[in-house]
């Protein structure tokens, strides 16, 4: 029986292919401006702009454009690895479940009084139980297949495993207009089934390159989606194969409106109709969802993943704010000629309070759950649409998103698009936490992103095609975060945070200084005043232990600060000035537990880089 499905699946998968490539890709404009085709280097891509319908919905670049970035096969069709530099310790946890406990941890305290002061903070475990109706979570990840040309079958088994042992239930596949990304789906399914895993995958449709102005442009869509809706490894929801987008607010594939178009084209067409669960994300104003009955099942919350609320003139508004409360004029006046940087900076060192106070204004922001309150209060109007389905009770699904970081750096002569959403403060973990004690409201969280280079919010290897991201990525591996990926994604799916049975450390840090200047013909990206110059710390203790984080090899009291930390979750930060290193050392009863020091030639902090690389570098190590 299995087999006759199999060969059943193979022919719908064939088939599929062979009527898609009768429809010609071309790469035109969204939804009706044209824009050129840029060269890079290498590679062709081209500017996409998108329009809207509310300020605060859709991520806009400074330049006023949305670009997705797919490179250009490459002559070879082997895999290349582009990062050439890692930790040299491991990220791999041990991790087993345990009950919830009602008792939180104490905070993590200092055991040195310097000027350098850091911030120390305990996670606190989730606050219900798994949900009385039975219904399984789920954690994805982005990946992007337009960066795979290289791919072979056997690079899509290593991504499935790695992922399948970092917590991850599968993958989202974002495929946009390359002639030859079907191919890649198909050996990602493929792989996927070899592995032997509980690995779900869904198509994830990047409708900010995939055209969708005619009919023809919906068929090739509905073809790609049947041509995997009954894999075995299709990720399904109410007997359906699940189906996401990137962007598509704007799509009318040759009808008279966005709404009636999804409806008559897509998810209620013959082809597609009681065959597919479909959760997009439009940027749009969630009040519209209403509009939208017959076509979402749900939503993916795309930018829910970073505070894009917090801006530079955001945040200088607040510092206004602030300084209005502060008495002496004096004082006022000299905290709104200090840079931004410098204030945030200051109060991380333990600085005078009104700089503490704009930095705790700030920080409620960073893994804030506002916006997915809002989407959730919003779906509210699909449920009625939804009822009763197949003699079930269905409603809506809602898809959150995570993500470790944002930076892009790409010059006025390119993409024009060069800026930063504020990742420090441990956005990742606090992200994390914040969609843990909201689970009951949560159905799916996706990671954003395993491969997205050009955005620097991957936290799978580095490896395939890259967007000419490699001025910004070569040496910057992040595949540390995959440990800090398991631990949440494990208590956000069974209501439990596992037991931490192996002592663990994990750092990251820009690699120069915010304010740091350098010949760089493109220049700091938009937000970069909002960045700290610190080295973030999360470790995860078996048992109270002392922690000690370094940015000197000769360290004095600027540039060492040692920790009590008691068991569980600590989130640490020490500031960091050009020169400096990273280390981290966990004691116990006067013993060294874990260390983790990257050599200076994988990371050195500077103060003249010879271009601006607002990413991350990440280092883990676990104890043996």
């Amino acid at each position: 029986m299995q087999s006759l499905a199999l060969a059943l699946y193979s022919l719908a998968v064939f088939t599929g292919l062979v009527n898609a490539l009768a429809i010609p890709i071309r790469r035109i404009s969204i939804p009706t401006s044209e824009r050129p085709v840029i060269s890079v280097g290498k590679r062709h891509y081209e500017a996409r702009q998108e329009s809207s319908t509310t300020s605060t919905s859709i991520i806009f670049e400074p330049s006023g454009f949305v670009v997705t970035l797919r490179p250009k096969p490459t002559e070879t069709a082997s895999t290349t690895t582009t990062s050439t530099t890692s930790s040299s310790t491991s990220v791999s946890t041990t991790t087993s479940s345990t009950s919830i406990s009602t008792t939180t941890s104490s905070s993590a305290t200092s055991t040195t009084s310097t000027s350098t002061s850091t911030t120390s903070t305990s996670s606190q475990q989730p606050q219900q139980t798994p949900p009385a109706d039975g219904s399984k979570k789920w954690v994805v990840a982005h990946h992007m297949v337009g960066n795979t040309f290289p791919y072979k079958k056997e690079d899509w088994l290593e991504d499935v495993k790695l992922a399948h042992e970092s917590g991850i239930d599968g993958f989202a596949l974002n495929t946009g207009r390359d002639e030859w990304e079907p191919d890649r789906i198909a050996d990602a399914y493929q792989a996927a089934l070899e592995s032997k895993l509980d690995f779900k995958l869904f198509l994830s449709l990047d409708m900010a390159s995939l055209p969708c102005n005619s009919a023809e442009n919906a068929q090739y869509l509905r073809k790609l989606v049947l041509a995997h809706v009954d894999h075995p490894n299709q990720l399904k929801y109410d007997n359906r194969a699940f189906v996401s987008t990137f962007a598509g607010e704007n799509c009318q594939f040759g009808q008279s409106g966005v709404e009636d178009a999804w409806k008559t084209q897509f998810t209620q067409h013959p082809e597609l109709q009681g065959k597919i669960y479909f959760v997009p994300s439009f940027f749009i104003d969630p009040a519209r969802f209403g509009s939208f009955n017959g076509v979402m099942d749900g939503d993916f919350n795309w930018n829910s993943g970073w505070p894009i609320k917090v801006t530079t003139n955001f945040a200088k508004d607040l510092l206004n704010e602030v300084a209005n409360r502060v008495k002496e004029e004096s004082q006022r006046g000299g905290l709104l000629r200090k840079p931004l940087n410098q204030v945030l900076s200051t109060a991380s060192a333990g600085g005078d309070s009104a700089e503490a106070e704009l930095q705790e204004a700030l920080s409620k922001f960073i893994g804030s759950t506002d916006t997915d309150t809002e989407h959730l209060n919003a779906l509210k109007a699909l449920s009625a649409s939804l009822g009763k389905r197949d003699g079930e009770e269905v409603k809506p699904i809602y898809m959150a998103a995570v993500s470790p970081w944002f930076f892009t750096h790409y010059g006025a002569n390119s993409f024009n698009k060069n800026f930063i959403f504020l990742s420090d403060q441990h956005l990742y973990s606090k992200r994390w936490e914040s969609i843990i004690n909201s689970r009951d409201q949560l159905d799916i969280v996706q990671v954003l992103t395993w491969n997205d280079y050009g955005e620097s919010h991957y936290i799978g290897p580095i490896k395939g095609d890259q967007p000419d991201s490699e001025s910004w990525t070569d040496g910057m591996d992040h595949t540390a975060w995959l440990g800090l990926t398991k631990y949440y994604a494990t208590a956000f799916k069974t209501g439990q945070f596992p037991t931490i049975e192996k002592d663990q450390i994990y750092m990251w840090s820009r690699p120069h200084s915010a304010t740091a200047q350098s010949p760089d013909p493109v220049p700091q990206p938009t937000n970069f005043e909002l960045t700290e110059d610190a080295v973030w710390a999360v470790v995860l203790t078996t048992a109270p232990a002392k922690v000690t984080l370094s940015t000197s090899n000769s360290p004095d009291s600027n540039s060492q600060k040692t920790f009590d930390v008691p068991a569980g979750v600590s989130k640490l930060s020490i500031p960091i000035t050009p020169g400096g290193i990273m280390k981290g050392v966990i004691e116990r009863d006067g013993k060294v537990v874990v260390e983790l020091a990257p050599t200076p030639e994988q990371f050195t902090f500077q103060g003249s880089p010879k271009n601006y690389n607002f990413n991350a570098f990440v280092a883990s190590a676990v104890a043996n």
